[in-house]
This record gives C-alpha cells, structure tokens and sequence, in this order.
C-alpha cells in the first residue's frame, strides 16, 4: 500500500519523466523541421503533468503527505508551484518556436532537455530530504547548462555556457558543503528532523557555530540560484550570450524552484536560525537593488537590461522573505512568506512577457535586443505596444498592474515587521527603477522607427502575448485571488 501511495503522489514528475523519454523516441522519427508532433507531444506532457498535479492535490484533499520515507513531500506549495512552472515551460514553447525554427536549433533535444529541467524543477518544489532537494538542482542546472550551448557554432552561446556551468558548479558547491556542515551538527538529512534538532539547540542555549557556519554557506548557495548581488557576476552576461529562447527558459520557471528551494531550507528547515539568516538575506536585499536597478540604467541591450532588472526584482522578493520573523515575532510570517510567492509568480509572468515580445519582434537573421530595436514600435504595431507598455509599467510597479501589487505587498510585510528603513530603500530604488522601463515606453511612442520592418505575424505568440499582459492588468486590479491562494500554500508548510 506505501508503494502504490508513494507513486500516487510522485505522478506529476512520472508523467514528466514518461513523457521527456517518449519526447527522445518519437523525434527519431520527425520528418520535418518544424516537428510539429514532438511539439505537440510535449505540450501534451506539460498539460498531462498538471492534470495528475491537480490529481494528486484532490486526491490528498491539500494535507500534507510524504513519501518514500520522508524524502518527498505533497503540499499545496509544492502543487501551486509545480502549476505555475508547467505553464511558463508551456509558455515558453509557444514563445520560442518560431524563433528557433528560423534559427535551426528547434530540435528534439531543446524540448527534451526542458521538460527534464522541469522535472528538476518539481523534485526541488517537493523536496523533504537534503538529498532530494540536492538531486533535483543538479538534473535543473545540468539540463540548463546544455540549453545555453544549443547553438554550438555561437562563440558568444558557447561563452555563456561556460560561466554558467562555473557559477552554477560554484553555487552548488557552497550549497553542498552548507548542506554536509547542517547533517554534521543535527545528524539527519530530512528537514522535519533538522528543524527539530536546530530548535532543540537554540532552546537549549547550547553551541550554535557549526550551525551557523553551516548556514552561511546554505544561504551563499541559494543567493547565487536566486542571482542577488554579490553572487551575480556572470548573470548578465549569460542572458546576453544565450540565444533569446533560451535566455527567457532561464529567466523564468528556475525561479519559482529557486523560491521553493529557499522556502524549504529557510522556513522548513531552519526557522528557528531565522535572526540569523535575516541579517544575511537583508544586505543581499539592499545591495541587489541598489546594483540591480542602477547598472540596468547603463545598459542599452535589452538582455542585459533585464538580467540586471531581474537581480533587482530577485532582492525584492528577499524583502519578503526576511520579514518573517523578526525579533521572535511569528505573526507576520505567514503574510510576509505569501507576499515573497506572490513576488516570484507575478515575476515569472513579466518575465515571460518581456522576453517574449524579443522573441515576437525577431526575424529571421535579425535579432531584437537593443533600445533602438524598440522605436516606433507604435505606429508598426499599435496593440504589440500597448502590451509592452503593460509589461513595462508592471516590471516598474506602476499601479493598476500586478507589479504594483507585487511591490506594495512585500513592502507592507516590510514595514509590519517594523523593517521601515529597508521598506524605504525599496521604495527608493522602485523609482530608480522605473527610469529604464519607462524609457522603452518613450521610444516606443515618441520615437522615430529606426526601420521599415513590420512585426511578424505569428499568431499562437501574439495571442499569448495579449493573454500574458491582460492577465497582469487583472492580476493588478484583482489580487486578491492569488494572493490568497498563495496564503493557503505557505498555512500547509
């Protein structure tokens, strides 16, 4: 009964592991270049893995459960999140086809290689154990270090490659040997028993040092997942050397299982360390958006803007996280937790957006990644603006769209734990912030076309183009539904 238990709760990452395996088969067989049935079956995988996600989420009624001895666990956070990563993977094919196609590099092995880095992606979002959270990063990095190289004749791919495999190869080396330093002080690998046995030592008074050192190396390892200052370094470089499709993989779904990898070490595992890992979590906050926000000022590649821009947004999500517990106040974490999830799926959705509108503007043989690129956008294509304008203005945080909510959420979580001058340097550099969103809007509507050539017409992007920016507009005028659900997930952890 425990077996047949165990691998109800694992199908979502069956279906994923099931269908990346037929994925490989059947695209022996492809006949053309546009592989229209490797693309179906693969769209088929994500919407089947999140069927068995809702599946599963019914079949448990939403309580907690473990499997295979405590190594996996089913929660509503792990279901809400493993949701939101099949459907930006889902997204990110309806983005990325076109582009690649022109490019020759939509092969077999791209959607492969994406749908075991979601599989990665879920391991992590329901990891109980040190040991399943460690084995599902490294499936997730290892499947996006060779995305990075898919375009092999790209000196600058080829470059990206590189730096991301040495930082992620870094990162997951400091998260290793934090991990090692936590099973030597508490002796156990699972996280229910490692949160018993760190409260036991921080009641008891007894010796903390080996924890904390631990700890240090934890929270190295998750800041450079998440990409904060000063773990960025090459992060802005591998968004501008990958091809866009690739770029825009990377920007979005590793997101949500880089929060989730926070959340189950952080809050999980290690809530009662929370004085510690705060203070940590808190100068990664405020250099993140400090350098975030003014190096994207600099910057006139799109890529690089948005690399930069994501290291600011990253250390607002940190904004909530920290704001937990505080001074051994508790009754503010289940808020300030949920505003940091809302941060991360709101996140992922501009991100979506704004990558793809470079992927919806590029040609065969010409690339949209520069300021320039976006002149005149407006009198090319009216309604391609105005939904860039949406993204913009949500990336910026300007009210009614879900950005605004976003920021003024993990602000007032902020400020309810009594962080007012961390609430106050976020609200500062959200305005300096603002001045590079807003210059693409400038020149989308005041500019000049810098030339003759009209949008494409693809329609399956556009129309999920106007889907993903109408939905931030609701999102913004109506969060309430999110954010609740959101409230429901971190109440089950």
């Amino acid at each position: 009964m425990n077996a047949a238990n165990d691998l109800f709760l694992v199908l979502p990452e069956l279906v994923l592991l099931a269908g990346g395996c037929a994925l490989l088969v059947a695209d022996l067989y492809a006949k053309s270049e546009a592989r229209r049935a490797s693309y179906l079956l693969a769209q088929a995988t994500l919407a089947a893995s999140a069927a068995a996600t809702l599946f599963v989420l019914w079949g448990t009624g939403g309580a907690l459960a473990y499997a295979f001895h405590g190594l996996y666990v089913a929660d509503v956070l792990a279901h809400v999140l493993k949701l939101a990563a099949c459907g930006a993977v889902s997204a990110a094919l309806v983005y990325s086809r076109r582009y690649l196609l022109d490019r020759g590099l939509w092969r077999g092995e791209f959607l492969a290689l994406l749908l075991f880095a979601l599989l990665g992606m879920a391991v992590m979002m329901s990891a109980a154990s040190f040991l399943t959270l460690y084995l599902g990063l490294e499936l997730l990095s290892l499947c996006l270090y060779a995305l990075v190289a898919l375009q092999r004749d790209s000196a600058a791919a080829t470059e990206a490659a590189m730096k991301y495999f040495v930082l992620g190869a870094l990162a997951s080396g400091l998260l290793l040997y934090g991990l090692s330093m936590l099973y030597g002080a508490t002796g156990s690998l699972a996280l229910t028993e490692v949160a018993r046995q760190v409260g036991l030592a921080v009641r008891g008074g007894t010796q903390q040092t080996f924890l904390v050192f631990g700890l240090v190396f934890v929270v190295a390892g998750i800041a450079f997942k998440l990409g904060v200052v000063p773990f960025h370094m090459w992060i802005p470089d591998v968004y501008q050397g990958a091809p866009t499709a690739i770029t825009l993989v990377i920007g979005s779904a590793p997101k949500l299982a880089a929060f989730a990898m926070a959340v189950r070490l952080l809050v999980n595992g290690l809530l009662e360390l929370a004085a510690d890992w705060q203070q940590m979590l808190a100068i990664l906050a405020v250099l993140s958006m400090a350098l975030g926000n003014l190096a994207a000022i600099a910057q006139t590649n799109l890529k690089r803007m948005l690399a930069y821009s994501t290291i600011a947004h990253m250390g607002f999500m940190l904004l909530g996280l920290l704001s937990g517990v505080v001074g051994g106040n508790w009754l503010n974490a289940a808020d300030a937790y949920a505003a940091a999830m809302f941060y991360t799926l709101v996140y992922v959705a501009m991100s979506l957006g704004a990558f793809g509108v470079l992927l919806l503007l590029s040609t065969r043989g010409v690339e949209c990644e520069t300021l320039d690129d976006m002149k005149g956008l407006n009198r090319r294509s009216p309604w391609t603006a105005f939904l860039v304008l949406l993204l913009m203005f949500s990336l910026a945080g300007v009210p009614p769209t879900a950005g605004f909510y976003a920021k003024f959420a993990v602000i007032s979580a902020a400020v309810n734990a009594g962080q007012v001058g961390l609430a106050v340097f976020a609200v500062l550099f959200s305005l300096v912030g603002a001045f590079y969103y807003l210059r693409i809007v400038k020149l989308m509507y005041f500019d000049e076309p810098a030339g003759a050539s009209a949008v494409p017409q693809d329609r399956g992007a556009r129309m999920l183009l106007s889907a993903n920016g109408l939905a931030l507009l609701a999102v913004g005028l109506l969060p309430q539904p999110l954010m609740g659900l959101c409230f429901v997930a971190i109440k089950s952890l």
